[in-house]
């Protein structure tokens, strides 16, 4: 089976409580459950090491291990743990003793069923999470779970280091159906945003829509709006006098994306004018433009879609 020490595995960085997250359906739990984690891989499998179920005394489950082949038999074993308080550490797949559960991948997996955990600590990771937190847990082979700091080194200890990553959030300045369509094909997707636009009809779409939207009353970021290293930045004006501050601004701080519509000319302007400012090249070298992953993509559902890509395509290769 694949294991630490040395290797950290990401797992679900949802805040949001609409999203089920098994970590935070139990931690809000009146009842005492269970928390079900892959801790070993072999070969293919259709979830990642560290991935978590979670199942409550009632028989619900929040999250899934698999593409719905072993969910169920989890579940009876959760329950049973939870019965009589032992951890569980199931096979499935390739030299399985449930030889009638098979995984369509052709892999084996590993799970650890742990009864009960620590209410305080799960209390303190939904806390921490909600905060936009990096933080970690430290699973056991016996199936003891705690905070791991990052800069931990491996211990005999710890089995699997599971890492939750603030989910990307999305800061959308702009105005017009390119502003609208983003925030809205972003909103589809459950990933926290904020549009913020100074114009009346751009608001009202948006929020007809359903976006978390603001208006913009001068060309800067407002002071209340915070930009983490897990957010992106994105300028979607067709008037780029609206540009230079905010560009300025979020250069300041550690968005992991910043990017502004507009042609390669356009973008040559907008770094002369961050230039003249005495943004140095470093920096001005952060601000992307034309930005997508389609090149010269026009329509506003299509630029939204392209837009949408290169920013978790970006997410993807700083995991």
């Amino acid at each position: 089976m694949a294991r630490w020490p040395g290797r950290t595995i990401e797992g679900p960085a949802v805040t949001h409580p609409a999203a089920q997250d098994p970590w935070f359906e139990l931690a809000r739990s009146d009842k005492p459950g269970a928390i079900a984690v892959i801790s070993g891989i072999e070969g293919p499998a259709y979830r990642n090491l560290g991935t978590a179920m979670a199942i409550l005394p009632d028989g619900r489950r929040f999250g899934a291990l698999s593409s719905g082949c072993i969910e169920e038999d989890v579940v009876d074993h959760a329950l049973a743990a939870l019965a009589d308080g032992k951890v569980r550490k199931l096979r499935y797949g390739a030299g399985s003793p449930f030889f009638d559960l098979k995984l369509p991948c052709g892999g084996a997996l590993e799970v650890t069923v742990i009864p009960a955990p620590d209410r305080a600590l799960l209390t303190e990771l939904a806390d921490r999470r909600t905060r936009r937190e990096e933080t970690a847990l430290g699973l056991s082979a016996s199936g003891g779970l705690r905070f791991t700091p990052e800069d931990e080194a491996p211990a005999e200890t710890i089995d699997l280091r599971i890492a939750f990553l603030p989910e990307p959030r999305f800061v959308i300045f702009g105005a017009g159906a390119e502003a609208v369509f983003f925030a809205d094909l972003v909103r589809a997707t459950g990933a926290p945003h904020l549009l913020l636009t100074p114009e009346d009809d751009t608001f009202a779409n948006a929020e007809g829509a359903g976006c978390t939207v603001r208006k913009l009353d001068r060309s800067a970021i407002p002071p209340d709006v915070v930009i983490d290293a897990h957010t992106a930045v994105i300028l979607l004006f067709h008037d780029h006098d609206w540009e230079l501050d905010m560009l300025q601004e979020a250069l300041a701080t550690p968005a992991f994306y910043i990017g502004a519509q507009g042609s390669m000319r356009t973008q040559n302007r907008r770094q002369k004018g961050l230039q003249a400012r005495g943004v140095e090249a470093a920096s001005r070298a952060r601000v992307r433009g034309p930005i997508g992953v389609i090149q010269s993509a026009r329509d506003p559902r299509l630029l939204a879609v392209s837009v949408l890509a290169e920013v978790f395509a970006e997410v993807q290769r700083g995991l």
